[in-house]
């Protein structure tokens, strides 16, 4: 019996991170973590889920977006929209009058981005999978068919695209059951915020170690000398023997080439969150190599191509790389920053991309220009999400685990009926819920606490207060 999609639920939600300094950065110093949360529901009583993420204000224009793009699949009987995933990312996109102020960019793209993780939610729960494993199963063919391409054949066409996923079939049975086993590997950053003291840092560090992790991430861009002094704090807590968890084994050493690991295997990561012009940014890290990171993350504007090619060349002697793509708003400047050899790693993101079909033709060029792509997470919703997309990169595109690894922070993930989980290796577990989809539905209470403005705790004198609203 055929289903079509009767009506759109929207949801501006938004928690108070900025109590905290949760989230912290050189640029971004008052956030309050936000979900533009969008429900399509279905006439057979069928809801798929899909949100995309912000830092407060602003979060209702987004609301707005969704609703718009949400509108134009009232009607559309959904098995039509399954058959052909890339066709129906191509007619989300489509609208003139709503393309107009994108393009494919900006407040409309990042709507378009929860109006299509929706609509990927509802694709998986309806085949009773999780949103990795419907596509993993997938044939080349219905992959191929599924993913944004308009603007990219230049750098990757249908038919290479299709040979490269073909070469991979081989061996995608081995590689799920291993990551099952082993889960899929992880980064904190939760210990590395700006707003944290240093006691606050190096107790953070020593329990992200005990849990597992051997890849650490700080914020930095805001003083030579304090980041030093964090970083070297940090350094200190994961590079003494003394502090690795009981049983530790060493690190396979081909998952640690070119990562500057420090002598108990243990790795850090930089990021500055676009706070820097091109020539600051390489004096300043330059100022920062004795830390050893292994790359620098968003050095610059996210969109500057040319600069960060400049930026990686001006640090390629120093052994320190180069990552970007949280807020890289299309797959075109994926294309631009792969083909200018701008970057050392690729760091999607579930909600700036334009949702599951547009990610997937980033993982494809990521695989054929051979550089690792590690997901930006952290957020609300976007650890639960990026995992499966994690997983659809190893299992299906680029067959390789070596260099990969996952954002993960420890944040909000209570307000999702099927959170993310890590075990005590510090891995992603690997999403097994045959009904939770793209991971992404939320308690309802949460969305009656945390609605923006309506919602209780919004209301509550005490929140008023705090938030400077009275």
């Amino acid at each position: 019996m055929s289903d079509t999609i009767s009506h759109v639920e929207i949801h501006d939600v938004r928690f108070p991170t900025s109590l905290t300094g949760d989230g912290s950065d050189a640029m971004n110093t008052d956030c309050d973590y936000s979900s533009a949360y969008v429900s399509l529901h279905t006439e057979q009583g069928r809801v798929g889920n899909g949100m995309t993420f912000t830092i407060g204000r602003g979060n209702d224009i987004v609301c707005i977006a969704i609703r718009e793009i949400a509108n134009r699949f009232v009607g559309k009987e959904i098995e039509l929209l399954f058959a052909d995933m890339g066709k129906a990312w191509d007619y989300m996109v489509a609208d003139p009058q709503l393309r107009w102020i994108g393009p494919e960019k900006g407040v409309i793209h990042i709507a378009s981005g929860a109006v299509n993780n929706a609509l990927w939610d509802l694709f998986a729960k309806s085949r009773k999978k999780p949103l990795w494993k419907l596509i993993v199963d997938f044939t080349p063919e219905e992959l191929v068919r599924a993913t944004a391409f308009r603007y990219i054949t230049d750098a990757i066409t249908r038919e290479e695209a299709l040979t490269m996923l073909k070469e991979k079939e081989a061996g995608k049975n081995e590689r799920e059951t291993y990551v099952r086993a082993n889960g899929y590997p992880a980064y904190v950053t939760s210990a590395g915020w700006l707003g944290y003291d240093d006691d606050k840092i190096r107790r953070l560090t020593k329990q992200a170690l005990q849990a597992g992790f051997n890849h650490f991430k700080m914020k930095v861009g805001t003083n030579v000398a304090s980041d030093l002094r964090r970083g070297k704090i940090i350094r200190s807590v994961i590079d003494d023997p003394v502090n690795l968890p009981e049983g530790s084994v060493p690190r396979d050493p081909k998952t640690l080439s070119g990562k500057n690991a420090g002598p108990t295997g243990n790795v850090l990561m930089i990021d500055a969150n676009q706070v820097w012009d091109v020539p600051e940014a390489i004096e300043y890290v330059k100022e920062l190599q004795e830390i050893k990171p292994w790359f620098i993350e968003e050095p610059t504007a996210p969109d500057d191509i040319l600069g960060h090619a400049a930026i990686r060349r001006g640090l390629k002697p120093y052994g320190i790389g180069v990552a970007t793509g949280e807020h890289a708003h299309n797959r075109m400047v994926f294309k631009q920053l792969l083909q200018s050899e701008a970057i050392d790693v690729v760091q999607i993101d579930s909600c700036r991309l334009a949702g599951v079909s547009e990610v997937l033709a980033v993982l494809l060029m990521a695989a054929k220009f051979g550089v690792p792509v590690c997901p930006h997470a952290g957020g609300v919703g976007l650890c639960e999400y990026v995992i499966h997309l994690s997983l659809i990169d190893y299992i299906a595109v680029s067959g390789s685990i070596d260099k990969n690894v996952l954002e993960f922070v420890d944040h909000l993930h209570e307000h999702f009926i099927y959170p993310c989980s890590i075990n005590s290796n510090g891995r992603y577990n690997v999403p097994s819920n045959a009904n939770e989809g793209y991971s992404i539905e939320m308690h309802k209470q949460s969305i009656a606490t945390y609605e923006w403005p309506t919602g209780s705790y919004w209301q509550s004198p005490e929140a008023r207060k705090a938030h400077g609203l009275e």
